[in-house]
């Protein structure tokens, strides 16, 4: 299917959200839940599956849903179509602090693999697929990095990375060892790998658990500061039902309240 061609803006500092322009008959596809607002003129289609897959019959269509539903996220893809005469913007917004990341595939050699819960939006005809880590260890140990999302195509599209985001060109055998949830996409050219911590200490007391990824170029990668499983991990910690939230919770007592240790006394 050929690409749309659109134009777009990135707005806001911590919390972004890109619009992007439709000309006439021009359309996008985004993430359920992520739409922010669209223009009078904008239709709004719910399609099973990859919308660049409806061309292809009821067995492109489960094909398309399957793939979807591997990677954890929905059966249905959303489709904003500009059926006026004139330009006509909608917005995605990004689901938690970080940044919105434009990336046009076709400088990309036509494919990116990200992690399953960073794709946003794009233009319509890009593929949405899956890309299955097809070593013994990342299959066994590679936790969030197992099963990615693959982007095909030569059009742009949106992803979004949590806290700060980091981009970087690995050099021909060039290594960085990431947190497995830290990975938000590379290039189908660099090496994704799952390596042991090495040290049992060192695995079971800091922090950092048992696997870490490698990455190996050459080709560019994008990492994040702020993965949202780390995100909600914090705030499960934090959390009354986990013993935290208490005004005491910043002291030398940590969670444990005044009135706690005094028996609450009146």
């Amino acid at each position: 299917m050929a690409m749309d061609v659109v134009d777009y803006e990135i707005f806001g500092n911590e919390m972004q959200y890109v619009e992007v322009e439709l000309d006439p008959g021009e359309a996008a596809i985004g993430e359920a839940g992520v739409m922010m607002y669209m223009q009078d003129g904008i239709a709004m289609d719910t399609l099973f599956g990859d919308g660049s897959q409806q061309q292809n019959g009821l067995f492109g269509k489960l094909m398309g849903a399957g793939k979807r539903l591997l990677t954890g996220e929905s059966l249905f893809t959303t489709v904003y179509h500009n059926e006026s005469s004139g330009k006509r913007r909608v917005a995605f917004a990004a689901p938690y602090p970080g940044k919105i990341v434009p990336v046009d595939l076709s400088q990309l050699g036509g494919t990116l693999i990200c992690q399953k819960d960073s794709f946003l939006a794009a233009a319509k005809g890009v593929s949405l697929g899956i890309a299955f880590q097809k070593k013994l260890g990342v299959g066994l140990f590679g936790g969030e990095g197992f099963i990615m999302q693959k982007l095909d195509g030569d059009g742009m599209a949106f992803i979004h990375a949590g806290g700060t985001l980091m981009e970087k060109t690995l050099a021909p055998g060039e290594t960085l060892r990431v947190d497995t949830g830290c990975v938000v996409a590379f290039q189908p050219s660099v090496d994704f790998d799952i390596q042991y911590a090495g040290k049992i200490k060192t695995a079971l007391f800091g922090g950092e658990g048992l696997f870490f990824a490698t990455l190996s170029g050459p080709g560019r990668i994008w990492l994040q500061s702020l993965p949202l499983s780390r995100l909600a991990d914090r705030i499960v910690m934090a959390s009354r039902a986990a013993g935290g939230g208490g005004k005491e919770s910043g002291s030398l007592l940590g969670g444990i309240g005044l009135g706690s240790l005094l028996g609450n006394d009146e």
